[in-house]
């Protein structure tokens, strides 16, 4: 269910395995409740969720006041989140901003708007990932359900095995290839940097180990030195 990355008297960092769900659902345990079993950690609290595909790293606080203070920094834009995720078709453009209001759509999906009243923003590099395929590295601004997977979307490069917004090739494909690369943040005044190298990592899926994703990885192992697209001039006050 995950790997233990790193151990704070205020938090746990872990690597969410795909195809684990942070919620109780129908005949599975709580993920929560399997980490502080294994981890013999009395209490944790969930201070932010990825996807049930999406792997990587996830934070969990120790106590209800390290989880404020800790989803204080997310919902303040003080925590830099880097995504990489693999897609097997071209995009519309290589890098730039995806902005746009989203809507909720049929079945379990959304939808990017052309409208912007409370938008969801994403800057994004992409680069050749063998045989075809594109690797992106996202850097969320917002924080939307299902934000990265639509974005690629709709730039025509939906996520390789996403079985919601490529329904029909999901399952030629080991997974849903959506990670969580990286999380920059400063908290009681120590800064943090942590990493889960999808390459490096155990069970992570097939794709990841084509030898242009671990060069372009390489490459981007200080994600917080890329030349950005700008945000949008109403972001920047």
């Amino acid at each position: 269910m995950f790997t233990l990355i790193h151990q704070h008297p205020d938090f746990v960092v872990v690597n969410k395995h795909p195809g684990v769900s942070v919620h109780k659902d129908d005949n599975e345990h709580a993920f929560i409740d399997y980490v502080e079993r294994t981890l013999q950690i009395e209490k944790l609290f969930l201070v932010h969720r990825l996807d049930k595909m999406t792997s990587g790293l996830l934070l969990l606080a120790t106590s209800s006041v390290a989880c404020a203070a800790l989803a204080q920094l997310f919902s303040s834009r003080q925590i830099n989140k880097y995504y990489v995720a693999i897609s097997d078709s071209k995009p519309k453009k290589k890098q730039g901003l995806i902005c746009g209001d989203m809507q909720k759509s049929r079945r379990s999906a959304w939808k990017l708007l052309k409208t912007t009243l409370d938008p969801a923003v994403t800057q994004f590099f992409s680069t050749s990932a063998g045989q075809g395929r594109r690797l992106f590295i996202c850097k969320p601004y917002t924080g939307k359900t299902h934000q990265i997977r639509v974005a690629l979307n709709s730039l025509g490069s939906a996520i390789c095995g996403d079985a919601i917004y490529q329904p029909n090739t999901a399952g030629n494909v080991d997974r849903g290839y959506l990670h969580a690369f990286q999380l920059h943040f400063s908290y009681l005044g120590e800064d943090w940097q942590f990493e889960c190298n999808p390459c490096e990592a155990e069970n992570m899926g097939e794709l990841w180990h084509a030898p242009e994703v671990k060069v372009a990885l390489s490459q981007w192992q200080s994600p917080e030195t890329l030349n950005w697209p700008k945000l949008p001039a109403r972001f920047n006050k």
